[in-house]
């Protein structure tokens, strides 16, 4: 991983069709940190990733062009990107007191949650669910174990948070 830091990545996983890609800012034993690139040259918050069952992370001529394409926009990562990754437990409090509103994923792409924290212990996770009305909807519950997939500060949350 190490030789991929602050360059566009690709991750595909064993267990998930849905492919993710962005510049790699950081990474533990259990996550990892991309500055979100969902399409073509756009660059669109952040994705941690449960580092768990990848299949591939690769870097090809197509997303050298792309980060090169992406930079020449002036997009840069840097040292302020970083956030605690350690675990699930820090990652969600840091997320709560920083953004407010985050959005998680399971297995799963076809359903996410985005909320804020009400409560996290080893058993449970739960969330005030923000609907796509940008009003609160109500508490949601994980199991924290099952949460693949957290991604925060996109143009979608914070059109949302606008609303709030």
């Amino acid at each position: 991983m190490e030789q991929y830091l602050r360059q566009l990545i690709e991750i595909e996983f064993e267990d998930k069709k849905e492919l993710y890609t962005g510049f790699l800012i950081d990474y533990s034993d259990d996550w990892i940190l991309l500055r979100n690139n969902p399409v073509d040259f756009i660059v669109d918050g952040f994705v941690i990733l449960r580092n768990r069952n990848i299949a591939n992370i690769h870097r090809d001529e197509q997303l050298e062009f792309t980060e090169k394409v992406i930079r020449l926009k002036g997009v840069k990562t840097n040292a302020e990107d970083i956030i605690p990754i350690r675990d699930l437990d820090t990652i969600i409090h840091y997320l709560d007191k920083k953004y407010g509103v985050f959005q998680i994923a399971k297995k799963s792409a076809k359903s996410a949650y985005l909320g804020k924290l009400i409560a996290l212990n080893n058993e449970e996770l739960t969330i005030d669910f923000l609907d796509i009305r940008g009003e609160f909807g109500g508490e949601l519950s994980f199991n924290p174990e099952k949460i693949r997939v957290i991604e925060f500060d996109t143009d979608y949350i914070n059109s949302l948070k606008l609303l709030i």
